[in-house]
């Protein structure tokens, strides 16, 4: 069985990368942001991970970043209204682990050099361990 944070950050990389609307926004999904990758993209980075659980069920709080990356205007605000409602989407199964609950809970903005500029979300996820039935 994957951990938590391994099993989270899959499922986050397929429902993002599986997302029509999104796709027609960015050139790509990836894991982690690779060196040669244009922008517009999203990447998702760390996934933070605590104990968290129930009397009975061993669990895991993950905070998950998922960033969009892009420069001058080329993104508007669909794509980042799309990688918010994904992100509600990360609830249930996931690889022997279950998301009880997926909240963002910080968003930051960042300008770079020569007009690039990166949007940062943080998704807050509490899992229990075993699939939900």
């Amino acid at each position: 069985m994957r951990t938590a944070e391994q099993a989270l950050r899959a499922k986050a990389i397929a429902l993002l990368a599986a997302d029509a609307e999104l796709a027609g926004s960015v050139h790509g999904v990836f894991d982690g942001m690779p060196p040669r990758a244009s922008a517009p993209c999203v990447s998702v980075g760390s996934a933070d991970g605590g104990d968290w659980g129930t009397k009975d069920r061993a669990g895991c709080e993950i905070r998950l970043t998922v960033t969009l990356h892009g420069v001058g205007d080329s993104l508007d605000d669909r794509a980042a209204a799309r990688v918010e409602a994904i992100a509600a989407d990360l609830r249930g199964a996931a690889e022997g682990w279950t998301v009880i609950s997926a909240r963002i809970v910080r968003t930051r903005f960042a300008l770079a050099r020569e007009g690039r500029w990166r949007r940062e979300l943080v998704v807050r996820c509490r899992c229990l361990a075993g699939a939900s039935g």
